[in-house]
C-alpha cells in the first residue's frame, strides 16, 4: 500500500496538550470522551436536518418557477442559471472559508441560527423584486446565509457522537437535501396550482404580487422559526479541541474556550496530504455537477420534452426526491457503517465507486426514453442510487481531519462542491441548450452529456485518492490526540 506522510495533529494542538498534562497518542478516556446522551444527540440531528430541509426549500423551488420567471422577465436559460447556481458559488467563494474559521473557534449554534434567519428573509424576498441583478443579489443572499449551515451542523454532530456511530446521525441530516428538494417541488406546484387560480395578488406597499412571487414569500417566512429553535440548542464540548494552554474556563454560555489552530497549520496538514484530500473533494464535486445540474432541469426536460405541466412534474418529481431520495441516503450511511466496521477507512470509498458505476446506464435511459412516464422509473433509480454518497460523503470527508481543522476543512470542500457543482451544474446544461443545439426541447441531451461526464470524473477522483486516503485516516486513528474535560 502506498504510503502517505501525513499530519496528524498540528504541533500547536500537541504542545498544547503537552503544558496542560493531556496524554497524546492514544485513545482518550478522560470525561471530554463523555458524548451527550444519544437521545438529545438525535434530537439535535433532527433540528439541524429541519434547517437543512429549509435550505434546500429555500434553493430548489426556484426549479419549477423557470418557466413563468422566464416569460414575466423575459429571462434566458442562461440567467436563470445563474439564479440557480452561481450566486450560491459566488458567495461560497466570499463568505465560506471566514465562517468555516467561526465555526472552529465560535458558538455553533447561535451561527447555524444566525444563518437560518438570513437566508430565509432573503428568500422572502425574492418575492417583492421584478428585475433580474436584484434576484442575482438575494439569491447571493441566500446562499451566503446557507454557507454556515452544513459545517457548523457536522461539526455539531461529530461532537455528538462516537465515529463508528457518526455515519448514520450525518446520513439523517443530509437527507435534508430531499426532504427540502422535494418539499420544494410538492408545496411548490400546490402553491402554484392555487395561485393560478387565484391570479395576483395585491398587497399594501408592494402592489400586485405574481403568482411565482407569492411562491417565494411563503417559502421564506417559515424558516424565521426554525433560527430560534436552533438557538434553543445546547452548544456541546468539542471532541479532539482544546481549551486555551492558559487554563482558561469556558465563557459565559457554558462553552469551551477552544484553543485555534493557526491557518498556516491547517494548510501545511491539507499541502501534506493534498492527494486524498483534493481526490476526495473533487470527487464529491464532480458529483455536485451531475447533482444540481439534474436537480435543476428535470422539472423543464418533462415540460419540454415530455408536455407535462409544472404540477404534474412538481408532484411526481418532489415525491420521488421525498421517497427515493430520502432512503438512499439513509441506507448509504448505514452501509457506511457496516462497511467501515468490515473493511476499516476503505469500506465507505468501496460502496461509493460501485454507486458510481451502477447509475450510468440509468442515466442514458431516463434522458433518452421517449416517454415520459416510461422515463419515470429510470429517474428514480438515479435519484436513489446517487443519494447513496449523500450517506457516505460526509462521514468520508470528517474521518481525515482532526477536529479543530473539522469547520475549515468542509468550508474548502463546500467550497469546491458549490463552485463545481453550483457554478458549473445549471449553467453547463443551459450552455449547451443555448449554444450547441440551440433548441430548449434537446435539452435532455445537455442532462445526458454533462450528469455521464461528471460521473467518469467523479470516478477517477475518487479512485486517485483510494490509497492516500486510507492511509491518512488509519494514521489519524493511532495517533489521535486526547481532550481535556
Amino acid at each position: 500500500m502506498e504510503q502517505v506522510e501525513a499530519m496528524p495533529a498540528p504541533e500547536s494542538v500537541i504542545r498544547s496538550a503537552r503544558a496542560a498534562g493531556v496524554p497524546v497518542g492514544g485513545p482518550a478516556m478522560g470525561a471530554a470522551d463523555a458524548y451527550p446522551r444519544p437521545a438529545y444527540g438525535w434530537y439535535v440531528v433532527a433540528v439541524l436536518t429541519v434547517a437543512y430541509v429549509f435550505s434546500f426549500l429555500d434553493r430548489q423551488i426556484l426549479s419549477l418557477l423557470v418557466e413563468p420567471m422566464k416569460r414575466d422577465l423575459s429571462l434566458s436559460d442562461t440567467q436563470i442559471s445563474l439564479l440557480q447556481g452561481m450566486a450560491f458559488a459566488l458567495c461560497n467563494v466570499l463568505v465560506g472559508l471566514p465562517l468555516g474559521r467561526l465555526v472552529d473557534t465560535r458558538r455553533r449554534t447561535a451561527l447555524v441560527a444566525a444563518g437560518v434567519a438570513f437566508w430565509s428573509l432573503a428568500t422572502a424576498a425574492c418575492g417583492l423584486v421584478r428585475t433580474f441583478p436584484a434576484l442575482l443579489l438575494l439569491r447571493m443572499g441566500v446562499g451566503a446565509g446557507e454557507a454556515v449551515l452544513t459545517p457548523a451542523a457536522n461539526s455539531l454532530i461529530g461532537d455528538h457522537f462516537p465515529p463508528h456511530k457518526v455515519g448514520l446521525p450525518l446520513a439523517v441530516y443530509s437527507i435534508g437535501i430531499f426532504i427540502g428538494g422535494g418539499l420544494a417541488l410538492v408545496i411548490g406546484a400546490t402553491i402554484i396550482q392555487g395561485a393560478l387560480r387565484s391570479g395576483p395578488l395585491l398587497l399594501p406597499l408592494v402592489g400586485e404580487v405574481r403568482p411565482w412571487q407569492t411562491v417565494f414569500l411563503l417559502i421564506g417566512l417559515p424558516g424565521i422559526a426554525v433560527a430560534a429553535l436552533a438557538l434553543s440548542l445546547r452548544e456541546p464540548a468539542r471532541k479532539g479541541a482544546l481549551r486555551h494552554a492558559t487554563g482558561a474556563d469556558g465563557g459565559a454560555d457554558g462553552t469551551t474556550a477552544v484553543a485555534a489552530v493557526p491557518l498556516a497549520e491547517v494548510v501545511a496538514f491539507l499541502r501534506t496530504n493534498a492527494r486524498a484530500f483534493w481526490g476526495i473533494n473533487l470527487f464529491m464535486g464532480f458529483s455536485a455537477v451531475a447533482g444540481y445540474g439534474v436537480a435543476a432541469w428535470v422539472p423543464s426536460l418533462f415540460i419540454r420534452r415530455h408536455g407535462w405541466s409544472a404540477v404534474e412534474i412538481g408532484h411526481t418529481y418532489g415525491l420521488l426526491l421525498l421517497t427515493f431520495g430520502t432512503a438512499g441516503v439513509l441506507c448509504g450511511g448505514w452501509l457506511g457503517d457496516v462497511m467501515t466496521r468490515r473493511r476499516g477507512a476503505a469500506g465507505r470509498l468501496r460502496a461509493a465507486i460501485a454507486v458510481k458505476l451502477l447509475t450510468i446506464p440509468f442515466i442514458i435511459a431516463y434522458t433518452l426514453l421517449p416517454d415520459g412516464r416510461a422515463a419515470i422509473w429510470p429517474l428514480a433509480a438515479t435519484v436513489f442510487l446517487p443519494t447513496f454518497l449523500n450517506g457516505l460523503s460526509p462521514a468520508i470527508l470528517q474521518q481525515m481531519v482532526p477536529n479543530q481543522m473539522r469547520g475549515t476543512a468542509i468550508s474548502i470542500s463546500l467550497l469546491v462542491i458549490n463552485l463545481l457543482g453550483l457554478g458549473l451544474g445549471p449553467t453547463s446544461i443551459a450552455l449547451l441548450t443555448d449554444r450547441v443545439f440551440r433548441d430548449p426541447a434537446s435539452i435532455h441531451y445537455s442532462i445526458l452529456i454533462v450528469s455521464v461526464t461528471m460521473m467518469l470524473l467523479s470516478l477517477t477522483s475518487l479512485l486517485i485518492a483510494y490509497r492516500p486516503y486510507v492511509a491518512l485516516v488509519d494514521r489519524l486513528r493511532r495517533e489521535s490526540v486526547a481532550v481535556p474535560g
